[in-house]
């Protein structure tokens, strides 16, 4: 049988000394200079301070012994090899090739996949500029200025993430103008009613992202969208008016799209790292042209490189990875708190939940031995200052959760208004400092004491403090910094299940559903259609659909599309 990391001595090293760790509190090891002094380290304009974690330099040192043990550095260099590291699939992960450099040489079963990763670049690049300068147009003639991306799961969240990042930027401002970029991902129709909500069929091109071609919510929406369009402009326009990001090209043929205008990707691309393929790259270059999608791209090589040749002691996201996993399975924490003082990164938790919770949300290593350890954290979070008048009250005196604090120096969108003590930014950045403080000092009773509080309401105003939490600092938002913070995150999570010796990159825990709702998709089809009575269920499934079913009998009957009132088709 493997061996579980957890057998190792480093790992039995660690396990000895958190209790005692946990119990040394942050306001006594935040008074070691030195020890704060080790734990700040920058990169390329990344500022990343770790010293309101729980560790003392001692554990630190610990940390880096178990890197060792879990062969970390073999197993980077094993991803960045092309070697087949997930093995339930048999597939290298290769989401780096998605920017390394042209001249970069990255093997997959002994081909150089940047080439093919700068063909598929190049296509998008001169077809988003036909777009953009109106040498494509619709099927009336009409330039497309409108587009509609219709995926799921990973092929929405990360660029939905980089998208509503980047829209108000102002050195991107200019590239956009008169356009609009909308994601589609929900099968539930209101959603359908939102995303086409105002649009014209005439200046909307759609793009559509599933590598198979198959996924149920993904292809109802497509084939949704479709009749919308084949609604106003006829069953020709649809190889005008939609695209597809896809490698099953039969099926995109099928559909009535041009397999020349089908945009690929790889088996070795992960889902929920795609944002760096076509999936992302191309939604995200229509909206705001290939030059600013490609600086996103270099953003995240950046990291890639930092990654693979930092060493582990001044490594962003092995520094990182290391602190979740201490915090996870030493600690005990289950969670961590996204917590950005930038609006414009308000889906950047969403996107980070799926690409943690998907990756290292298993039981078992990656040889199918049940861990023995906690793996695996449950993410959330919301932008600063929101978050602070909605779920901190259980950050600060409930639940310990460790806290990810992400800034950024320069404003997008800079206010100053004459006569105010600090400008509008400051004040966010205020709350960003305040904030980790107040985690790791608290305010004791004797505090409250001193400041009159009344000795009734003292346990309810104390804090005990001692809440680990970092601080990461980006010196603006543009492409290229998103870029990066992508890269860390993705990193970061590589190398929590490379020390937990778990498999992040299959997700075989989404399929159980899926296989499911196929058997109750034949049923309510066969009620409807055949008035076949429900069966094959357990009895709770079988009366929550057959009221279902009674109450929603009526709203099906017609036999001609139909749709929302906010996108019916001009009459």
């Amino acid at each position: 049988m493997a061996t579980l990391i957890s057998e190792c001595s480093e790992w039995k090293d660690l396990q000895s000394v958190a209790g005692a760790t946990t119990k040394t509190h942050l306001r006594e090891l935040l008074k070691d200079e030195e020890r704060c002094k080790s734990m700040i380290t920058s990169y390329d304009g990344i500022f990343l301070d770790y010293s309101r974690q729980q560790v003392t330099t001692e554990v630190m040192k610990k940390l880096l012994n178990l890197a060792e043990a879990a062969h970390l550095k073999e197993k980077i260099e094993s991803m960045f090899n092309g070697d087949r590291i997930n093995k339930t699939e048999n597939r290298s992960v290769l989401h780096v090739a998605l920017r390394a450099k042209r001249d970069e040489v990255i093997h997959s079963d002994s081909k150089n996949v940047v080439q093919e990763v700068w063909d598929v670049l190049d296509k998008i690049k001169d077809f988003s500029e036909r777009v953009r300068n109106g040498s494509w147009v619709g099927a009336t003639g009409k330039p497309l200025t409108d587009v509609v991306a219709i995926g799921i799961g990973g092929s929405f969240l990360g660029p939905l993430f980089v998208h509503t990042a980047l829209q108000t930027a102002p050195d991107v401002a200019e590239f956009c103008k008169g356009r609009q970029l909308r994601f589609l991902a929900n099968v539930d129709p209101i959603d359908v009613a939102q995303s086409l909500d105002g649009l014209s069929q005439e200046t909307t091109l759609v793009v559509i992202v599933s590598k198979t071609f198959t996924t149920a919510e993904t292809m109802l929406n497509a084939r949704t969208v479709r009749s919308w369009i084949i609604s106003a402009l006829g069953p020709n326009a649809v190889a005008k008016h939609m695209v597809a990001v896809s490698t099953n090209l039969k099926l995109v043929k099928d559909f009535g799209i041009d397999p020349n205008n089908a945009f690929a990707f790889w088996d070795w691309v992960g889902g929920r790292y795609s944002v760096c393929s076509a999936v992302g790259i191309l939604p995200l270059s229509l909206q705001y042209g290939f030059s600013v999608a490609n600086k996103f791209l270099q953003g995240a090589e950046s990291i890639d490189k930092h990654f693979k040749t930092t060493s582990f002691e001044k490594n962003i996201p092995v520094l990182l990875g290391l602190l979740s996993v201490w915090n996870v399975s030493f600690l005990g924490y289950p969670a961590r708190a996204i917590l950005p003082y930038c609006q414009a990164l308000e889906k950047f938790a969403p996107h980070i939940q799926q690409l943690s919770m998907e990756s290292n949300g298993k039981g078992v290593s990656i040889e199918g031995v049940p861990l023995p350890f906690a793996a695996g954290e449950i993410d959330f979070g919301e932008p600063g200052t929101n978050g602070q008048h909605s779920f901190y009250q259980l950050i600060h005196q409930g639940r310990v959760i460790p806290c990810d604090f992400i800034g950024v120096i320069e404003s997008q969108q800079p206010i100053y208004l004459s006569g105010e003590a600090v400008n509008n930014h400051d004040e966010l950045m205020c709350n960003f400092f305040a904030q980790a403080d107040a985690l790791a000092y608290g305010k004791t009773n004797e505090e409250l004491k001193a400041e009159g509080v009344p000795e009734h309401l003292v346990p309810h105003k104390t804090f005990s403090g001692n809440r680990p939490s970092l601080s990461i600092l980006l010196p603006n938002l543009s492409p290229y910094t998103i870029g990066q913070l992508l890269s860390i995150y993705e990193h970061r999570i590589a190398v929590q299940g490379f020390i937990w010796g778990i498999n992040s990159f299959d997700q075989w825990g989404v399929e159980l559903g899926k296989s499911l709702a196929s058997h109750v998709r034949k049923q309510i089809n066969a009620t409807r259609t055949k008035g076949m009575p429900v069966s094959g269920f357990n009895y709770s499934t079988s009366t929550l659909l057959k009221h279902y079913l009674k109450v929603n009998s009526d709203v099906y009957s017609s036999t001609h599309d139909c749709f929302p009132p906010a996108i019916l088709p001009p009459k």
